[in-house]
This record gives structure tokens, sequence and C-alpha cells, in this order.
């Protein structure tokens, strides 16, 4: 009775937590194979989000978090997008924490100023224009 309770309380687990409990060659006979030809170039960087301190309204710090990614459509570029994430996630994160340190405490940031100034980064660490900055979210906590 006991092992059945806990295997019953396993298996809604994994079906509440999205898994399934299906074998893997189950799961895996469902999945159709890609052929080499049909392979589609990535077109989208996704990088890690980019922290700066910013002032609240009381006088306390905070931090600004500011989620951002590249979509490039030249091939190459995109080679040279994706051998560059850290000098891209440096430069955007300095191009923030300058914007931060000027923003007065609880005002809210601007967003489009920042893409500009994102954008004009990129094509600068980048060599050339070609790739299209977004951004996901910005929060001040």
């Amino acid at each position: 009775m006991r092992r059945s309770r806990r295997l019953l309380t396993l298996a809604l687990t994994a079906v509440l937590a999205g898994g399934s409990v299906l074998t893997p060659a189950a799961a895996l006979a469902g999945e159709k194979k890609e052929e080499k030809g049909d392979k589609k170039a990535t077109t989208f960087l996704a990088l890690d989000p980019i922290n700066a301190i910013v002032m609240r309204r009381d006088g306390r710090r905070g931090v600004m978090t500011l989620e951002t990614g590249l979509e490039v459509k030249d091939p190459e570029l995109m080679k040279r997008a994706q051998a560059s994430v850290p000098r891209l996630r440096a430069a955007f994160a300095q191009v923030l924490m300058i914007y931060a340190a000027g923003l007065r405490g609880g005002a809210p940031p601007d967003i489009d100023y920042i893409s500009r100034e994102l954008q004009k980064t990129a094509d600068q660490v980048l060599g050339k224009p070609g790739s299209k900055i977004m951004l996901g979210s910005a929060l001040i906590s």
C-alpha cells in the first residue's frame, strides 16, 4: 500500500511538473528527425540579463535589470556576434551603468533612448550595422 502510494505521488509530481511518465523511447518516437538540408540558420542571439545600480525615490540603492538579445539575419555577422558575446555584454553593461548613474531617483527609464544607445554600441562592437537590438524587459527593484 505504501509503495503504490509513493509511486502514485511520484507520477503525479512528474505530470504536474510538466514532465512525462513515458519512457524515453516512447517520447522519441513522436519526434521527427531533421535532415541536414532542412536545418535553418539561427537569427536570434539571446544575452544574459544586464544589471546596473540605480537610486530609488527614497534614496536607497536599487538594481535595474535589462534583458537583451540580437536579431542578426546575416550568417557571417551572426558568427561574429556569437564570438563577440563577452564584448557585447561588457559594452551593453557599460552603456546601462552610465545611463543608470544619471537617472533621477524614482524616474522611469527611457527605453527608447537605451535601445538607441545599445544599437550604436552593438554596431560598433560588431564592426558594421546589420544587427537589430531586441529588449525583453526592464525591471527596477
